[in-house]
């Protein structure tokens, strides 16, 4: 499914940046291009960061 459909970025690609070491929605678009146009995808990205996020193993 497509997150940012201004610069086609996938939720696949959003969740490779992220496992990449990405760890805002800022870092995203930096590598990705997602956010850059029209902004309505931030919203998007930041959850698929949050979810992202409850999912890591706390130590």
């Amino acid at each position: 499914m497509y997150v940012c459909v201004c610069r086609a970025v996938t939720e696949n690609e959003v969740h490779d940046c992220i496992a990449g070491g990405a760890k805002s929605a800022r870092q995203v678009r930096d590598i990705t291009g997602a956010g850059g146009d029209c902004a309505s995808c931030v919203r998007k990205i930041c959850a698929i960061l949050k979810r992202s996020e409850d999912l890591l193993p706390t130590a």
